[in-house]
C-alpha cells in the first residue's frame, strides 16, 4: 500500500529527506522516480545531511555515479542518459550492501525490481510542491512516511 507525502517548498523537500536518512540502514537501495526537476536530487541532499556526508551533493547526471562518505558510505547513481541500457552495459557495480545507495531513474536501467528496497516516486505539483509517494520500503522508512503525513 502506497503512502503519499506532499511537501511546499525546496526546504520541506530536504527535511523529509533527513527524516529518511535517519531511517536508512547499510545495504538499502533507494530508487527514486520522477520527471526532471520532480525533486529527486534535493531529497538525495536531505538523506546525504543525515549520513553525515559534508559538502555538496550534486546530481551525477554526466557522470553516472558519486561516492560519498558519511557515517555510512553514500553511492548516489542518477541513470537518466541510460534509457535502453540495462546496469550490466554501464559497467557500474552492484550497490554496497555496506553503504546507502541512492539511484535516481532507476527505470532507465531497469533496476527497480532487481535491487530497490525502497521506491520513493515524485512528482511535482507546480512552484516548489512536490507529492513524494512510498511505493514500497521497509516498515522503517514507510514510518517516517506516515509521520510526515501527520505533520
Amino acid at each position: 500500500m502506497s503512502t503519499s507525502v506532499e511537501t511546499r517548498s525546496v526546504e520541506e523537500t530536504r527535511q523529509l529527506g533527513l527524516r529518511l536518512g535517519n531511517a536508512l540502514e547499510a545495504g538499502d537501495v533507494v530508487g527514486l522516480e520522477g520527471d526532471l526537476g520532480s525533486g529527486k536530487t534535493e531529497l538525495v541532499r536531505g538523506i546525504a545531511e543525515a549520513l553525515g556526508v559534508s559538502g555538496s551533493v550534486h546530481s551525477p547526471t554526466f557522470v553516472l555515479h558519486h561516492h560519498y562518505q558519511g557515517r555510512l558510505p553514500v553511492e548516489h547513481f542518477d541513470l537518466y542518459r541510460l534509457e535502453g541500457m540495462s546496469w550490466v552495459d554501464t559497467g557500474l557495480d552492484e550497490p554496497a550492501p555496506d553503504a546507502v545507495t541512492l539511484i535516481e531513474w532507476p527505470e532507465r536501467a531497469g533496476v527497480v525490481n532487481v535491487w530497490a528496497t525502497t521506491l520513493i516516486r515524485l512528482t511535482s505539483r507546480g512552484d516548489d510542491r512536490r507529492r513524494l509517494t512510498l511505493v514500497r520500503g521497509p516498515d522503517r522508512v514507510r514510518e517516517v512516511f506516515e509521520l510526515a503525513r501527520r505533520d
